[in-house]
């Protein structure tokens, strides 16, 4: 743990959702927050298109590259490409239960696999200078929660990795879809307590089920770091007042209506190269649930965003459906 950065709060990886752009824009809301990527297959990151996949923007900083998979050659010059692209962590997904990550013998299933998993941990550690993590789930199936994370934990913490983040649930790889998968097996989180009781010197943060801030506050207790993903992809907004509960910062959170105006750069540029006001749209939807025209804001970025030749002015429009909160005088 001495070696690994102090994140105390992670934004989870999330097909379809944590993109660039989705990171660019949690960014502006959060300074310190740690963003991952998308799961990434390490076939795609040796044999595909490498700035397509891995491209981000500097000012992510820290962000980190979440790989699949279970070939530890493969998983060494993946994680060689990522660290001379500039990420700040590598991190083995060793939790998602989709079928198409079982039939590439990567994700959940590898937890029936902890000696696999050690090896392809000591291969990327080997392989990159920079923070080697997992996120693993508690186990499978009908494992044992407590012998099978303590397997795998014992197995990477041996081959060196930096940190293990623990989805609290089991997965279900037979009979849950991935959906499902996110919300039935029932949360354990005393059991990632009492991994981090016995592995003291090992960085253990939390992730699953977990909806606020608040809740967020709660599930460290006794852990060194807490990952939320739906809730700040749904409700983006709780991540302006992260740094100041989760990192000391003083000052004000950060203004949602200049988060927003800050976007704009970004936007034009991507439009001048032929991009759609859409893909960065999609992730802001939202940032203002709860606030007088919320439901219009939406309701404009969502279809607004899909017009031919959509620009910046669906963006204005967007904001001006919703009440600014007045600005007392200086």
């Amino acid at each position: 743990m001495a070696g690994y950065p102090h994140h105390r709060f992670a934004v989870a990886p999330m097909m379809d959702w944590t993109d660039r752009w989705c990171r660019l824009f949690h960014r502006r809301l959060s300074r310190h927050a740690l963003l991952y990527t998308e799961m990434v297959t390490s076939a795609a990151v040796i044999h595909g298109d490498r700035d397509r996949l891995l491209g981000f923007f500097p000012e992510e900083h820290p962000v980190a590259l979440q790989l699949g998979g279970s070939d530890p050659a493969e998983l060494a010059a993946a994680a060689r490409i990522a660290a001379d692209y500039g990420y700040d962590e590598v991190n083995l997904n060793v939790g998602c239960p989709s079928d198409r990550v079982q039939s590439g013998r990567f994700g959940a299933c590898l937890m029936r696999e902890p000696a696999l998993v050690g090896d392809c941990v000591a291969a990327l550690r080997a392989a990159v200078s920079i923070p080697v993590t997992v996120k693993c789930r508690i186990g499978v199936d009908d494992q044992d929660p407590e012998e099978a994370l303590d397997t795998l934990a014992d197995a990477v913490v041996a081959a060196g990795t930096d940190a293990i983040w623990v989805h609290a649930r089991k997965a279900w790889l037979k009979g849950l879809s991935p959906k499902e998968n996110r919300d039935v097996p029932p949360l354990d989180y005393g059991r990632v307590r009492r991994l981090k009781a016995r592995l003291p010197q090992v960085f253990v943060g939390i992730n699953g089920g977990i909806g606020s801030l608040e809740a967020a506050e709660a599930a460290i207790a006794g852990l060194d770091g807490v990952m939320l993903g739906r809730a700040a992809y749904h409700e983006p907004a709780l991540l302006a007042a992260v740094d100041r509960r989760f990192y000391g910062e003083t000052g004000p959170d950060p203004d949602l209506f200049e988060v927003v105006d800050s976007m704009r750069g970004p936007i034009a540029d991507h439009l001048a190269k032929g991009g759609r006001v859409g893909h960065v749209a999609r992730h802001m939807l939202g940032l203002f649930q709860g606030r007088p025209g919320a439901r219009a804001f939406r309701r404009i970025l969502t279809e607004g965003a899909v017009e031919p030749g959509a620009g910046l002015e669906v963006l204005d429009a967007a904001l001006a459906a919703l009440r600014r909160p007045a600005r007392s005088a200086a």
